[in-house]
């Protein structure tokens, strides 16, 4: 028969709860049965008094979506030089081949490396054939008739104002608002861009080809955002880069003829294999890999780098050397991109300190 005192009294435990700092005693398992072992309870978690913290995933790290972005646009600032031997060459022609040897390279590196290809299927192929007539067909039909309106540096400004734009439409789409810090950053590189490349002189015509330039820059990344999940960079760039194909050669059929291959010189074949692999299959791939790990805003902070590599690689293949202005704008870019890219990343949150309430005072508020 039980003591009745153990019944009416209260339990020691139980008044050593009204101290700061107490922890409730954890209930005993229920037994089994005899001789059946009983299941192990885990161990309740060990806090410090005063203080409930929850445990927080490590942050990513953003040096292989970095060094992915910054690698492909410097790939793009190289081939200013080796865009130029195809001046007086079939444009149309010679893209058509450009993206289908990169597709090509692609579809053989993708299998080579394990990684999947999957057929389109439903919206996604308006998203890709978007990312094509956008970023790949209508951008170098603009850049080539816009040349005959605007010098290049004017087309060039167009490109740098790319960042701006990714900044806000980016988080725009995700359904955020747009960054500050990343914004601010966004109009330092391209202004930064500005002054590397210089201002040339324009008519309203090569303004309004300057405009499309742009939309059509952003769209090769906004664009690719729906279809990255499921396609992943090598899955776009494979797509992109055959539908492109078939476009270019149908206007090469069209406006070069057929018989403009034949036309094509050795130093022409030599930039359309640069063009395939450097700028095409090497240079799509990390940039949407920089996009899918860094996000649009702050990926198209890279952007300010083509012009800096393109100044550089003039340099290296023996041209003139910066002005002081080309190299303000160097030190502007660089700036900018330290300003978006290591400065105002989310950290790991702060423990956050609770005093921990007595026993009985928990009972008395669980009870109201």
């Amino acid at each position: 028969m039980p003591d009745v005192r153990a019944l009416t009294s209260p339990e020691p435990a139980a008044a050593n709860l009204s101290r700061p700092g107490a922890t409730r005693p954890q209930p005993a398992p229920p037994s089994l049965g005899p001789g059946i072992p009983t299941r192990p309870q885990p161990a309740p978690p060990s806090l410090a008094p005063g203080i409930a913290t929850r445990p927080q995933p490590a942050p990513p790290s953003l040096a292989p979506g970095i060094a992915a972005g910054a690698g492909g646009m410097v790939c793009v600032g190289g081939s200013v030089a080796v865009s130029s031997v195809l001046a007086t060459a079939p444009v149309f022609t010679a893209e058509a081949l450009r993206y289908a040897v990169a597709c090509l390279l692609l579809a053989g590196l993708a299998r080579a490396a394990g990684r999947p290809l999957r057929w389109p299927r439903g919206a996604e192929w308006f998203w890709l054939t978007g990312v094509t007539t956008t970023g790949l067909v209508l951008f170098n039909v603009a850049l080539v008739v816009g040349s005959w309106h605007a010098e290049p540096a004017v087309l060039g400004v167009a490109v740098a104002c790319v960042p701006p734009v990714l900044a806000v439409l980016g988080p725009l789409l995700d359904g955020s608002r747009p960054g500050r810090p990343v914004l601010a950053a966004a109009v330092t590189v391209t202004c930064g861009a500005a002054l590397v490349q210089g201002v040339g002189r324009t008519d309203a015509i090569g303004i309004a080809w300057a405009a499309v330039v742009l939309g059509s820059e952003t769209g090769f990344t906004l664009l690719a955002i729906p279809v990255l999940g499921r396609h992943g960079p090598w899955g776009v760039s494979v797509h992109t880069t055959w539908m492109a194909a078939v476009i270019f050669a149908v206007l090469g059929l069209a406006h070069d003829g057929p018989a403009a291959i034949t036309r094509l010189g050795r130093a022409d074949w030599l930039a359309i294999g640069y063009l395939a692999v450097a700028v095409t299959a090497v240079a799509f791939v990390l940039w949407y890999s920089s996009v899918a790990r860094l996000g649009a805003a702050r990926a198209g902070l890279l952007t300010g780098i083509v012009p800096v590599a393109a100044a550089v690689t003039g340099v290296l293949l023996g041209g003139p050397a910066p002005t002081p202005l080309v190299w303000a704008g160097i030190a502007v870019v660089a700036a900018g991109l330290a300003l978006g890219l290591l400065g105002g990343w989310p950290g790991r949150r702060r423990l956050r300190r609770r005093p921990v309430q007595p026993a009985h005072t928990a009972q008395r508020e669980e009870t109201r």
